[in-house]
């Protein structure tokens, strides 16, 4: 039995395996949920296997419906693997609306990592960073100021999929085990935060004012940081893009240095 499974106008993908003998022929099946929403599904899920099982369907593998527990420890440490895994990923509500998953993109051992607080609407659209307005004037910052390419530095998110409206603490504490891995994996010389709810979350400070903190060289673990303004706030707040351009030439000061 594979296909789409409804319960209450939830779908859930599902592949069944089991061994049926019914005395001439041995049917041999997989099983597989590809996620479950809620508590409720999955126990309607178990009832109805369990049903399969009382009228002489054995299951040969242990079926596990439930999604993995994400912790620094438990993540590969190797980019594609986690991609694969941050793709797979229904921790959140983020994940009922989401178009794709942004892992991250650019260079694996690069010295500066930009991070950002979510994908925006064109890159959930489009499955990629550096499209759409914000994302093409921050190509050109990085191109024109830091005299790099864009694929010469590595870009992520905190949160890996696009919010229809506000995100919650709750989403980017879901995915703060994979932004971790990615720092540890990749080791960047530097870090720059875009914007104040970037920066807020990864450091842990609330109290701080952004307008005094931006610029400025902070640290988060063992890793050096500087918080800049977001692309979108740029574009709302042409005034401020010369605070921004005195940042990168900052930004671009320090990664001469090594």
């Amino acid at each position: 039995m594979n296909g789409i499974v409804q319960y209450n106008g939830t779908k859930v993908n599902i592949f069944i395996s089991f061994v049926q003998n019914n005395g001439t022929n041995i049917y041999k099946r997989s099983f597989f949920v590809k996620f479950i929403m809620t508590k409720t599904v999955k126990n309607k899920i178990l009832h109805q296997l369990n049903f399969l099982k009382t009228i002489g369907y054995n299951y040969h593998e242990t079926v596990t419906i439930s999604n993995f527990d994400v912790n620094g420890n438990s993540l590969p440490n190797n980019l594609n693997e986690l991609n694969l895994i941050m793709e797979n990923c229904y921790l959140c509500e983020l994940s009922k609306s989401r178009r794709n998953v942004l892992c991250g993109q650019g260079n694996p051992n690069a010295q500066i990592m930009f991070i950002a607080d979510e994908p925006t609407a064109s890159e959930d659209e489009l499955k990629s960073f550096f499209v759409g307005k914000t994302g093409e004037t921050l190509a050109k910052m990085i191109e024109n100021v830091l005299l790099l390419k864009k694929e010469d530095v590595f870009i992520t998110t905190l949160t890996k999929c696009k919010s229809l409206d506000s995100i919650t603490p709750a989403c980017f504490n879901s995915c703060n085990s994979y932004l971790y891995k990615q720092i540890d994996i990749i080791k960047p010389k530097l870090i720059v935060l875009l914007g104040e709810k970037t920066y807020q979350y990864l450091c842990n400070d609330t109290s701080s004012s952004f307008l005094k903190i931006r610029g400025q060289m902070t640290k988060f673990n063992e890793y050096d940081v500087l918080p800049t303004h977001s692309v979108s706030y740029l574009l709302r707040n042409p005034s401020s893009k010369k605070e921004a351009f005195h940042d990168m030439l900052k930004i671009k000061s320090i990664l001469e240095l090594n």
